[in-house]
């Protein structure tokens, strides 16, 4: 007779084991499900932010989008978030390649820029086009990305670089898209002479942080250390992802110059959008269905979609 051991029983000699205990030996158990892994703890990402004009400096975390980002921003500062009309990375002063677009790399000093004074230009369209370049900040506000030398708008020393579009002859644009703006003040009629209502962002003190090598801004000049960057959409969460190869952003800042010499915008997260389409289009046709079931709204003209194709998948000029 066997004698029962700490866990009990002792099997017959063969019999099966399971986790060191022994089991009766019959008809064996069907495995039971794989018990799937932990899922991976996603690292908790905050950000340090400004007021661009001056402020202590703030902690924020939880956003996956801009509108999101703006809040919580406003949060911090006790503002309302439609006070902010852009923000730049990584310098606090109106700095248009600097902007906040889509991606956030992990180490950038996010600063917010808000409404300072309200202003009125009356100008008179001499010309087709008014040398403005559009784009927006995701939230409802379209601003000028640049002005052309030599424009009709670059003659006009009170608009400026940075100033959010308000409204034409009294006809308020916030919410609307820079594209949809663009379009406005191209079908404004010639010789007729039109108003704009600007916001420019409050002005920084910058003559105190320049008084002393030491006196910059936390965060200014700071580059991130990595590749790594926060993307955010416009719909579902916000993803964790590598930057862009040097490649693609340079198809990327291609695309870029086609859209403000065809449509008067810049807009980098587009122009990102259309390089992944036209990579994954084989043709200009396939690529002209792609965009049209994503990004119809634009528009886009087929001579523009074919020079788009050209400058992602054969930027110098290769033959098929």
């Amino acid at each position: 007779m066997q004698r029962a051991g700490r866990h009990g029983r002792q099997p017959p000699e063969g019999g099966p084991m399971e986790n060191g205990v022994g089991q009766e030996p019959g008809t064996p158990e069907p495995p039971g499900p794989a018990v799937p892994r932990a899922p991976r703890t996603r690292p908790r990402l905050v950000f340090h932010t400004q007021l661009a004009h001056g402020s202590p400096t703030g902690r924020i975390e939880g956003f996956t989008n801009v509108k999101e980002l703006y809040a919580k921003i406003a949060e911090v500062f006790d503002i309302s978030p439609t006070e902010i009309l852009f923000c730049t990375l990584n310098t606090h002063k109106v700095d248009m390649q600097k902007l906040l677009g889509g991606q956030i790399g992990l180490e950038d000093f996010i600063f917010a820029h808000v409404r300072g004074e309200t202003k009125e230009v009356e100008v008179t369209k001499t010309e087709d086009a008014l040398g403005l370049t559009i784009t927006d900040n995701g939230a409802g506000y379209a601003f000028i990305k640049r002005i052309k030398e030599g424009s009709i708008i670059n003659r006009l020393q009170t608009v400026c670089v940075g100033d959010s579009i308000e409204a034409i002859n009294d006809h308020t644009i916030v919410g609307c898209r820079h594209y949809e703006v663009a379009r406005m003040l191209r079908e404004l009629p010639r010789a007729q002479p039109f108003t704009l209502r600007l916001v420019q962002p409050k002005k920084a003190f910058d003559m105190i942080g320049q008084r002393t090598r030491t006196g910059k801004s936390p965060g200014e000049g700071r580059v991130a250390s990595g590749k790594e960057t926060l993307r955010l959409r416009t719909q579902g969460p916000a993803v964790l992802e590598e930057g862009p190869s040097p490649s693609e952003e340079e198809a990327a800042r291609r695309v870029d110059d086609l859209l403000e010499s065809y449509m008067g915008i810049r807009d980098s997260e587009l122009a990102s959008t259309m390089v992944e389409a036209a990579k994954g289009s084989p043709s200009v046709a396939q690529l002209a269905q792609g965009l049209d079931s994503v990004l119809g709204e634009f528009a886009f003209p087929q001579e523009f979609v074919a020079e788009v194709w050209a400058a992602v998948c054969h930027p110098k000029g290769d033959k098929e």
